[in-house]
């Protein structure tokens, strides 16, 4: 973990290839490894071994890539808010992306405490977005781990952060390469967002993380029902 403005900073990412050499010479993140369940997995085993220690982080960063059909290319942004797109039980009248019986909205908004830096409303889900798919995505991201980091955290009433730089989605995706040609620009880029978020949470704290009134829900309604925190 890291500490940053006196608070315990976990950051967390998907794959080493999107972890260049700005970022090691910045942290040591958690990975997951690729996909909602890899993450889901990963970060709750290992928030569950620092629960146990007494020794959860304030707070948690998601750095990562993400595919944008609209948005710039190698651009980092915020995420505003995240949706579990593989979730649609719409044929028992469930509205798509809640999960059946349970309290939580299709919609859970996220911080973005970062001055200068982009805010952008992302899909996490278990597929590759490329060409056409992007015509069924209501939000301007797509990735494959937020939403479950953040239920994670939320679990262990840990605070979250989501930094996404757009790697790939102005053409349709045929090879790895065609993702991986670009995490050279945003590496760099994440770098700087994330010196940005350090100087912020340094002179403003957890203060810093406040989801504004205009996201339409309470955060308090974003912690587990069994969370303390």
């Amino acid at each position: 973990m890291a500490r940053w403005g006196g608070l315990a900073v976990l950051p967390v990412m998907a794959a080493p290839a999107e972890y260049g050499v700005h970022l090691q010479a910045r942290i040591q993140p958690l990975m997951t490894g690729v996909g909602p369940v890899e993450a889901a997995v990963a970060l709750t085993a290992a928030l569950g071994r620092m629960a146990a220690d007494g020794a959860l982080p304030d707070l948690i960063v998601s750095l990562g890539s993400c595919g944008s059909r609209t948005l710039e290319h190698a651009a980092v942004y915020q995420a505003s808010s995240v949706r579990y797109r593989d979730m649609d039980a719409s044929p028992l009248g469930f509205e798509k992306g809640v999960t059946p019986l349970s309290d939580l909205p299709a919609l859970l908004p996220l911080p973005c405490p970062i001055p200068g830096v982009r805010c952008a409303s992302l899909s996490t889900g278990g597929a590759v977005i490329s060409g056409a798919a992007y015509d069924a995505i209501e939000a301007e991201m797509v990735d494959m781990e937020t939403w479950a980091l953040l239920r994670s955290a939320q679990s262990f009433g840990v605070p979250l952060i989501a930094l996404r730089g757009v790697s790939d989605g102005r053409a349709e995706l045929k090879a790895l390469e065609d993702w991986t040609s670009t995490l050279h620009h945003v590496d760099q880029n994440l770098a700087v967002a994330l010196d940005a978020l350090i100087a912020r949470l340094e002179a403003d704290g957890l203060a810093a993380l406040e989801i504004s009134a205009d996201h339409g829900l309470d955060p308090a309604h974003l912690l587990a029902p069994d969370s303390t925190a």
